[in-house]
């Protein structure tokens, strides 16, 4: 096989039900800006959010015809600086956060899931 052209992850993509709850939560609750909303079809949107300065996004989007959205382990890894405080700071705001950070010690950093408004699950991570 020849070497691809392949340069970077540019984009995940995460199904969800409704647009603009999702838009709210990432934004207002998560800490994303919108960088990409156009017009998908007739009743649809292409929507990327990211994390000010990176360059990859995720792309709220709906479903494959005839699937739900929604209710995925998306393997996203958000990095923070205080994974305790993010913890403390979403569960005071509501989200569905684990009860607690997980700690295996180790070289396995400290992290806990959360899940958008539509079940995606994602991993707030602090690295070492």
């Amino acid at each position: 096989m020849s070497k691809l052209s392949i340069t970077q992850v540019g984009r995940v993509c995460v199904t969800v039900a409704d647009t603009d709850r999702a838009i709210d939560f990432y934004v207002n609750t998560l800490g994303f800006d919108k960088v990409v909303d156009t017009p998908m079809g007739e009743d649809m949107r292409w929507v990327e959010v990211a994390l000010p300065g990176a360059q990859t996004t995720i792309a709220l989007a709906p479903p494959p015809q005839g699937t739900d959205a929604g209710g995925s382990q998306t393997g996203i890894c958000l990095d923070t600086p205080d994974v305790d405080a993010d913890h403390a700071a979403l569960k005071a705001a509501g989200v569905d956060v684990d009860d607690e950070v997980t700690r295996w010690g180790g070289p396995v950093p400290p992290m806990f899931w959360l899940r958008d408004p539509d079940g995606n699950s994602l991993i707030v991570v602090q690295p070492a």
